[in-house]
């Protein structure tokens, strides 16, 4: 069986599908799995030995040629596509792309989610159709597609793989370090409005390292804004984290998490890879919905409410559901971050570790 699966979001939604994956196989062990996903998203796929094929829609290559070159190379995309004779699609996304895809690819069974718009919302492209309405986590809106199949959901694991030359370099890291019990935070977010007050921010790892006694390892990604919010965030603390923002990839970032005691942070990327090495992640989502992104458990029931403290197995998580957004000194902030204060993350940090 030839399977394509697709899901052009972001980073972590790409991630939390491999629970999908998981199932597929196991329902279906001989088939093989391609993943269309967008290009950045690739880390979150390469290394599984459940994939057959990673298909990378190269957006901004694609954006910027001419617009008889672009539909040109649409046309070749869809007919390379539909060369691959699939048993089944599933289409992980609500957008354009995905449908159009299921439309021309000869798939002899598809499923998705209706597209919300245009004339492709009155087409029926798809056999059967996933629920999009219900707030439900985006690990078990993907995982539908498995009963809709008629199967049962035998593993629900969010899965990432890296390589021994990944562990090489991490391992040289925490020995040169003496990162024997270390706390791994990624404080930022590509939404800066997802991020956390950075005077608070400052204050937790302060805490972590005077009073706890703990080694920090901040995390980031190389892009401009980040290093800078970072730079602020260092600039506040009186304690010396060890700072590595610029210098990992998403896979390393997933190594060195699955070797920390536990991660904190907002919700980002980073968050979700650590909760797929089963660390405990501790993280502040004022910004958006707890049930629909909270930290997923590979052994827990995954129910969070948009408001309050909770845990979920290995992870807490602090969620406010005020996302309202309010621009202070012309910067994009949400209000339900800034909600979640200061005292109540060191109290529960303070009785938990």
């Amino acid at each position: 069986m030839k399977i394509l699966i697709i899901k052009y979001r972001n980073i972590g939604d790409t991630l939390l599908s491999t629970a999908l994956i998981n199932n597929l196989k196991l329902h279906y062990p001989l088939s093989k799995i391609d993943f269309a996903l967008n290009e950045g998203c690739e880390e979150m796929i390469s290394n599984n030995p459940q994939i057959n094929r990673i298909i990378v829609h190269k957006r901004r290559y694609i954006d910027n040629l001419f617009i008889f070159c672009r539909i040109f190379h649409e046309i070749k995309n869809l007919y390379q596509l539909r060369k691959n004779n699939y048993d089944l699609l599933i289409n992980l996304t609500e957008g354009e792309r995905g449908a159009i895809i299921a439309l021309f690819s000869g798939a002899k069974k598809k499923l998705g989610f209706r597209v919300r718009k245009g004339i492709l919302s009155m087409l029926p492209i798809f056999d059967l159709i996933g629920d999009d309405k219900t707030n439900q986590h985006s690990v078990k809106k993907d995982l539908q597609f498995v009963r809709l199949l008629g199967n049962k959901i035998l593993k629900s694991e969010v899965s990432i793989f890296w390589s021994k030359d990944i562990e090489k370099k991490i391992d040289l890291i925490i020995k040169k370090n003496q990162l024997i019990n270390f706390v791994h935070i990624h404080p930022v977010s590509r939404w800066m409005f997802k991020c956390w007050d950075d005077e608070r921010m400052a204050k937790v790892i302060d805490f972590l390292i005077i009073k706890k006694k703990y080694k920090v390892v901040i995390t980031g990604s190389n892009i401009k804004h980040e290093r800078e919010r970072i730079k602020t965030i260092l600039n506040l603390c009186e304690s010396n984290p060890i700072n590595l923002t610029g210098q990992l990839s998403l896979k390393e970032m997933a190594y060195l998490s699955s070797k920390s005691k536990f991660f904190f942070g907002i919700d980002s990327a980073p968050m979700h890879i650590a909760a797929a090495t089963n660390t405990p992640v501790v993280s502040i989502l004022g910004a958006s919905e707890a049930s629909k992104w909270g930290a997923w458990a590979n052994d827990g029931n995954n129910e969070y409410l948009n408001n309050g403290i909770q845990k979920n197995s290995i992870h807490l998580v602090f969620a406010n559901d005020d996302h309202s957004i309010f621009y202070s000194d012309g910067i994009k902030k949400c209000k339900g971050m800034m909600h979640i204060s200061l005292s109540s993350v060191i109290k529960v940090l303070d009785e938990e570790y």
